[in-house]
């Protein structure tokens, strides 16, 4: 029996992430940054007004104040988009437009609110401070500053940043495509009418879900029934765009259940029993595709939606982050104090889904949901973590601390 530590290794050791690509800016949203972005020129390049108003020398209105009324002539307009900056002669004021370069010799920009609005002349109202409503030359960024890291996930406020930057283009690790296949002629899909021993497919939706929140893109092909040939070919078609596939269903060594016999000859796929609770039959391995490493990385997961979904957060999230490129592979842990006892079958590594309540300050608790090994839906959606027990416990005991894998804030 393999260990889920070892299991794990040969699943990481086995992926990376997908070649990087150039993209333009739309295509890059969600995707993680492959190389470093760096300033090329100061953001601003020139020093912009902050506000409509009159850009002025301060110097010049140390003047003015109440009882105390200072003109200065408007020399000029500036619009935003001016392409150079005017020069400012001493004693004189400018009309200038928010965004608009403020002009060689002034400092600072009287809001227009604050004055009569003059054309020809601009009433001062008090003395205008160095730097008042003005963005200096590279207040955003500085020529040179590396201002996006490689690593990063790109959203709306990086893309802002990179495009404010004139940057079209961006070199990104793509998001993983994986595509989703549930095995087997007793599933039906959901909002099929109801047959006798006939179920409905629920890890296809889930898995589907939980591959979004993995942040791949998830393509679900359906319910495939169990014969061999449609099976491998509803595989082999998906292979042209799948950078990993998972598999539902069909592990049991029974001579109806399909899958290791149909994915032997397609590549490298090892099933093993792995030490652990639920999903103890794990398949994991290559299939014939056009990646570098020479297939398409698949897992294929046990049929029960419990065991699929945990089997999904112990070994496929952790590949997909890596495949992406994403530094953070795994989901945060936290250590509670379990407020129920239980009993663990020794030797295995025991997955149960639970409510975790606490704070970092106050410190956590968790408690099962459901009863402990058995294997139920209803419990598992209400379910915040995974409350792990180790292979050499057989039992956890109210007041004992549990590991626990966080699945939801």
């Amino acid at each position: 029996m393999k260990s889920v530590q070892d299991q794990l290794a040969a699943v990481l050791d086995a992926v990376g992430p997908v070649a990087p690509l150039d993209v333009v800016l739309a295509d890059a949203v969600g995707a993680i940054l492959a190389e470093d972005v760096v300033v090329a020129r100061d953001l601003p390049a020139l020093a912009l007004a902050a506000t409509d108003g009159y850009a002025v020398a301060s110097a010049d209105t140390e003047r003015a104040g109440p009882g105390l009324p200072l003109y200065l002539p408007v020399v000029h307009d500036v619009v935003a988009g001016a392409s150079a900056p005017l020069r400012l002669v001493p004693g004189q004021a400018v009309r200038i437009a928010s965004g608009a370069p403020l002009p060689v010799g002034a400092d600072a920009v009287i809001a227009l609110a604050e004055t009569d609005r003059g054309a020809a002349r601009v009433l001062v109202p008090r003395p205008a401070l160095a730097g008042e409503q003005v963005r200096r030359r590279g207040v955003d960024a500085r020529a040179g500053e590396v201002v996006l890291a490689r690593g990063i996930r790109l959203g709306a406020r990086q893309l802002a940043l990179a495009a404010a930057l004139g940057r079209g283009r961006l070199v990104v690790h793509p998001t993983p495509r994986v595509v989703v296949l549930s095995i087997g002629d007793e599933l039906a899909e959901p909002g099929a009418p109801a047959r006798d021993g006939v179920g409905y497919d629920a890890n296809g939706p889930a898995l589907t879900s939980a591959v979004e929140d993995a942040g791949a893109t998830a393509i679900r092909v359906g319910v495939v029934g169990d014969d061999r040939v449609a099976l491998r070919e509803t595989i082999e078609d998906q292979l042209v765009r799948a950078d990993l596939l998972i598999t539902t269903g069909g592990l049991s060594e029974s001579a109806n259940d399909t899958v290791q016999d149909v994915l032997g000859p397609l590549g490298t796929v090892r099933f093993d029993h792995v030490a652990m609770t639920p999903a103890h039959r794990q398949g994991f391995g290559q299939v014939g595709g056009i990646r570098a490493a020479g297939g398409v990385p698949i897992f294929a997961l046990p049929g029960h939606p419990v065991a699929a979904y945990i089997s999904f957060e112990v070994f496929v999230r952790p590949a997909l982050r890596a495949i992406a490129g994403r530094a953070m592979l795994f989901r945060p842990s936290v250590a509670a104090v379990s407020t129920s006892a239980w009993r663990s079958p020794g030797g295995l590594r025991q997955f149960v889904p639970a409510m975790l309540v606490g704070s970092p300050d106050e410190g956590y608790q968790v408690t099962p949901v459901g009863e402990p090994g058995e294997l139920s839906i209803e419990a598992l959606s209400r379910a915040n973590a995974l409350a792990v027990v180790p292979e050499q416990d057989v039992a956890v005991h109210a007041g004992d601390r549990v590991h626990c894998l966080v699945l939801e804030g």
